[in-house]
């Protein structure tokens, strides 16, 4: 949250498929961690709703042989701070297990979806952003002393995977035989315990990770300009096309002067101008991260209620 309202105004380029698209913001980058964030906060919860259940209706969940009527059942649960499963077999449906440990394989994914961006932006070509090291302490290469790897960052991308594969047991878990078989118990022994671990561990190291990070301030801007206002070539394209251009017309000609600008030292509004198309107007590569404050502000209110 803190990052997201710090930077909500830095340029960065942003990129899809590893190539430079247009310019974002780095909180707004850090924004759509934080929604996300909010909307795993929000499967954990539910996640804990579903599994609060009990039973307390015999060997094959029908009461057979207990000497307690469902009514009383519901009472007693009650009182534990759980619900009654509404059917239940020998044991509680498995598929509210499975939900649990899905909610924190999600997590894991969340959790590996920001380390990669910053294993990506620390990469030395880009130079962005940076992992906190500690120096004197922490070693970077084992053999090349001048690194300093992502390697808070890999670490929770490995351990993202470990929380999918119980992910994939719990799943497995749910189908039993008849009222009930043990197959699902020797891997819940490992899967609960492991999982719960596993993404608390996980957490507190990304925590440590946000809280220290390095930002380079000269990397994003000349990272800006490497293809110089190339950005800008969707902005362009929308204003021939409001200018009554045909579509395709508009982008085989702004295609066109992007080629000539990676060829030669113009730019994309020298190779316009240069045209002199009626109507068009120098676009200030400035004004497309114009609605980053209010997209961070947007993030903001998404936060669930912690009650």
């Amino acid at each position: 949250k803190d990052l997201s309202q710090t930077h909500a105004n830095l340029p960065t380029i942003g990129r899809t498929h590893g190539i430079h698209a247009e310019p974002t913001t780095l909180g707004l980058k850090f924004a759509s961690f934080l929604a996300e964030g909010f909307r795993q906060n929000r499967r954990l919860r539910s996640a804990r709703y579903s599994a609060a259940v009990g039973k307390l209706s015999g060997s094959v969940g029908n009461f057979a042989s207990s000497l307690l009527t469902p009514d009383q059942e519901v009472t007693i649960l009650k009182h534990l701070g759980l619900r009654a499963e509404p059917v239940a077999t020998q044991i509680v449906c498995r598929d509210r297990h499975a939900e649990v440990i899905c909610a924190l394989a999600q997590a894991g994914c969340w959790i590996e979806r920001i380390a990669t961006e910053f294993r990506h932006l620390q990469r030395t070509e880009i130079a962005e952003l940076s992992e906190p090291f500690a120096q004197g302490k922490q070693h970077g290469s084992s053999s090349m002393p001048h690194k300093r790897n992502p390697i808070l960052s890999e670490n929770l991308c490995g351990l993202a995977r470990l929380l999918r594969g119980y992910a994939m047991t719990a799943l497995e878990n749910t189908a039993l035989w008849h009222e009930r078989d043990i197959s699902h118990s020797s891997a819940e022994r490992v899967l609960f315990p492991d999982a719960f671990s596993t993404l608390h561990f996980m957490l507190g190291r990304l925590n440590v990770i946000l809280r220290g990070i390095n930002i380079d301030q000269c990397s994003l801007r000349q990272n800006l300009t490497i293809y110089k206002d190339l950005s800008s070539s969707q902005a362009y394209l929308n204003s021939l096309i409001l200018s009554g251009m045909d579509r395709r017309q508009a982008y085989k000609l702004i295609q066109q002067a992007s080629f000539n600008v990676l060829k030669g030292s113009t730019t994309l509004w020298d190779e316009l101008a240069a045209q002199r198309i009626p109507g068009i107007r120098r676009i200030a590569t400035e004004t497309l991260t114009r609605h980053a404050s209010a997209l961070v502000k947007r993030a903001l209110r998404q936060e669930p209620d912690q009650r």
